[in-house]
C-alpha cells in the first residue's frame, strides 16, 4: 500500500523529520482526507517541546487544523463523500499529506473559500468566536482591548469584533509594524506596549472609562495592565500566555470595578460542549463565504519547510496565520 509524507516529532525539542508513513485503515465513521493546508499553532510548537497541557506519545505528527479533499470514507459516514472540500480539526496528525478523522470533526468548505483561508479558520476564529460571543458576550458599541493584537488569534478577534459584533477595538502589540497591521485590519486604535504604558493609553483612548472587554494572550505584566484597563463591569478573557509568565489575579481588582475574569480553552469545547464548538466553526466558514471576515495569512511554508515555519513563529516574526501547504 502507498504511504504518504508526514512531519514527525520523534524527539521532544529536536527538529521535525519528514518521513513516509503507512496509511492506517479506516474505522467506522472515519474519513481519509488529502490535506491541502495545515494551520500552524503555538500549541503545535509547545507540543513538540513537551510543554503543552496535552501530552502525546512519541513519535507523533503535529497539526490540529487543516483543509483538504475527502479521499475515502469508512462505514456509516453520512456527512461527507469522496471529493468534498472540507476543513477539519484533530488533536495531532494534520501536518501531513493525508489525515484520518472522525466525520463529526469535518465541516464542508463553501464555494469561494480558499484552502488557505479554510485552514486558517478553525483554531483562531473558533477561539475568537468563543471569546467574544460565548464568554465575554460582547455588545455592539462596546470597546474590546486585545493584546498580541497582530498574532493570528488577535487578528481574528479584531476581524470578528469589528465586522460581526460591531464593537470598537484597541489593539495592543509589541512593535510599531504589528500595531500598523492591527490598524489596517480594523482596529480603531493601537498601543505599542514595548514603548508606552498600556493602562494609561487605554484610559486616554476611552476618555477615562476603560475597556469593556480585554482579550489577553500574553500573560505576565501585560495581563495585569489589561486587567487594570477594564471599565466598570468589564470582562477579561484569558486565552494564553505567549510571554511565558502565568500571572496571578489580585482579587481586589475584581471587586473594585465589579469585573469578571474568565478563561477560554478552545479544544476542550470538543468534549464539553460540542454543539457550541461545531457552530463556531460553521459560522466562521459562512462569514468567510459571505465576505464579512478575512483571515490574514502571514506566511505559507511547504511541508519540507516545517522547521523553518516553527522558527518563524518562535522568533516572533509571524503576523497572522502561518500555513503549511502540502501542494
Amino acid at each position: 500500500a502507498r504511504g504518504y509524507r508526514a512531519a514527525l516529532c520523534a524527539e521532544l525539542g529536536r527538529p521535525l523529520l519528514l518521513r513516509d508513513v503507512p496509511r492506517p485503515p479506516l474505522r467506522p465513521r472515519q474519513v481519509r482526507v488529502g490535506v491541502h493546508c495545515c494551520g500552524l499553532n503555538f500549541a503545535d510548537i509547545l507540543a513538540c517541546q513537551g510543554l503543552y497541557q496535552e501530552k502525546h506519545a512519541l513519535p507523533f505528527t503535529p497539526g490540529m487544523e487543516f483543509s483538504g479533499t475527502v479521499l475515502e470514507t469508512g462505514e456509516n459516514v453520512s456527512t461527507v463523500k469522496e471529493g468534498c472540500r472540507v476543513a477539519g480539526v484533530t488533536g495531532t496528525a494534520a501536518m501531513a499529506e493525508e489525515c484520518v478523522v472522525d466525520q463529526k470533526m469535518l465541516w464542508r468548505v463553501p464555494d469561494g473559500v480558499s484552502h488557505e483561508d479554510a485552514a486558517a479558520l478553525p483554531v483562531t476564529y473558533g477561539t475568537a468566536a468563543l471569546v467574544l460571543h460565548h464568554r465575554a458576550r460582547v455588545q455592539p458599541g462596546e470597546t474590546v482591548l486585545v493584546t498580541a493584537g497582530a498574532g493570528a488569534t488577535g487578528l481574528a478577534v479584531i476581524d470578528l469584533a469589528v465586522n460581526i459584533f460591531k464593537a470598537k477595538v484597541i489593539a495592543a502589540a509589541g512593535s510599531d509594524a504589528k500595531c500598523e497591521l492591527a490598524l489596517k485590519r480594523g482596529a480603531s486604535h493601537s498601543v505599542n506596549y514595548s514603548r508606552s504604558n498600556l493602562r494609561d493609553e487605554v484610559k486616554r483612548l476611552t476618555h477615562g472609562r476603560g475597556a469593556n472587554v480585554a482579550v489577553e494572550a500574553v500573560g505576565g505584566d501585560i495581563f495585569k495592565a489589561a486587567l487594570q484597563s477594564l471599565a466598570w463591569e468589564g470582562r477579561i478573557v484569558v486565552m494564553g500566555f505567549a510571554g511565558g509568565k502565568i500571572p496571578s489575579i489580585p482579587a481586589n481588582l475584581l471587586l473594585l470595578k465589579n469585573v469578571s475574569a474568565m478563561g477560554v480553552y478552545w479544544s476542550r469545547y470538543q468534549e464539553e460542549n460540542f454543539p457550541v464548538f461545531s457552530s463556531t466553526m460553521a459560522s466562521a466558514l459562512q462569514y468567510c463565504q459571505e465576505g464579512k471576515i478575512h483571515p490574514h495569512i502571514g506566511a505559507v511554508f511547504k511541508l519540507e519547510e516545517a522547521n523553518e515555519a516553527f522558527n518563524h513563529v518562535l522568533q516572533r516574526k509571524s503576523t497572522g496565520k502561518v500555513i503549511i501547504s502540502m501542494k
